[in-house]
């Protein structure tokens, strides 16, 4: 894995106070990723759709030090110093790619368009947007620098703080993790997925139902380190590259069918190395089940291309082409909202990836 082209050029330009604000949206992965080694290198690749609507907002304020603090940290208007550690962490990790940093007090000030409580994980979207800020201090200090390479470092960086926020900077299908079949995939960095899509993909549709906003009882980082020993993770690995040849047909060829098995079965598999794991554990819901259930006999019912995926917790993201909006969306109403904590839950769509403010 070539890391020296991240590596910071000799800068032309001085600055001594800059302001960045970037617009960052989470995603949602359609194969997943479970399983890393040293340093967030995934065990296999995955390929996921960037959302819309979950996004984080960050500014980050720099100035020439003039004190030993490194940084201050707001979360919607209010300092956060629990949320400071691995922040910290991070730029410890960016540092001998962005030692500029370091000459620089920040204050970064951040918000989420969803509820910080909602269950839907923001480290995705929050440490892409901290990356975007980082790359645009980067050209401001190398004008020279080119679109191209300001996403692919800041992609990189991401990654470094949050395997997912690696593919939160494009958008609306995106590849992390080398693939033999997915031409420029890499370990390194997310990559826009390069085949052309067909139309039924386009402007898909993401409902995230919130059906428990607590906090996970097994965090994902805690999840990843339990398949170095996992008796199944080698075959797990083996199937996930497997599955993102076979998704890469089926997004080029537009069948929608072959989309629905091979989406759902990949958010089962997931849970089921949880539940195969020493310790073992379950972050699904009764809820979580009663929805899935529901969705299975609207699709019998209506012929529909409805499905859902999960992420590594309780809540369910129901995926659905943008031709069946309206129908769906009564369906979420009238029959899945009663299984969401408070009846809440998000309407979103595939989005493009990261946006200056």
């Amino acid at each position: 894995m070539n890391t020296a082209q991240f590596n910071t050029e000799i800068r032309s330009e001085k600055i001594e106070k800059a302001s960045f604000t970037w617009q960052t949206p989470s995603n949602i992965a359609l194969v997943k990723y479970w399983g890393k080694s040293n340093p967030q290198i995934p065990k296999n690749a995955s390929i996921s759709f960037t959302l819309n609507n979950c996004h984080t907002i960050t500014t980050i304020d720099f100035s020439k030090k003039e004190t030993t603090a490194e940084f201050e940290l707001f979360f919607e208007g209010k300092a956060k110093e629990e949320f400071k550690p691995k922040i910290a962490a991070f730029f410890k990790r960016v540092q001998a790619y962005c030692p500029y940093i370091f000459e620089y007090h920040m204050t970064i000030n951040s918000e989420n368009s969803f509820p910080h409580s909602s269950g839907i994980a923001s480290s995705a979207s929050g440490l892409s947007a901290i990356a975007m800020c980082l790359m645009s201090l980067e050209q401001a200090l190398n004008p020279l620098l080119t679109a191209v390479f300001i996403k692919k470092k800041a992609s990189f960086l991401a990654r470094l703080g949050s395997g997912s926020a690696s593919r939160s900077i494009e958008g609306p299908l995106v590849v992390w993790g080398n693939h033999p079949e997915i031409a420029g995939s890499s370990d390194a960095y997310g990559v826009q997925f390069p085949y052309k899509v067909h139309s039924v993909f386009e402007n898909y549709q993401d409902a995230i139902l919130l059906v428990d906003k607590g906090e996970k009882q097994v965090s994902s980082t805690i999840g990843h380190n339990l398949m170095h020993a996992h008796p199944y993770a080698e075959n797990r690995f083996t199937q996930a590259n497997e599955n993102l040849a076979e998704l890469s047909k089926i997004l080029q060829e537009g069948n929608i069918k072959a989309f629905v098995n091979l989406v759902e079965s990949e958010a089962l598999t997931l849970h089921a190395m949880m539940l195969t794991s020493t310790p073992y554990f379950i972050l699904m819901k009764p809820n979580t089940l009663e929805i899935i259930q529901k969705i299975w006999e609207y699709r019998a019912a209506k012929n529909s291309a409805i499905c859902f995926t999960l992420d590594a917790g309780a809540n369910v993201h129901v995926l659905y082409p943008a031709s069946e909006k309206e129908a769906v969306n009564h369906f979420i109403e009238n029959e899945l909202a009663v299984y969401c904590q408070k009846k809440q839950y998000i309407y979103d769509s595939v989005g493009l990836g990261a946006k200056k403010r």
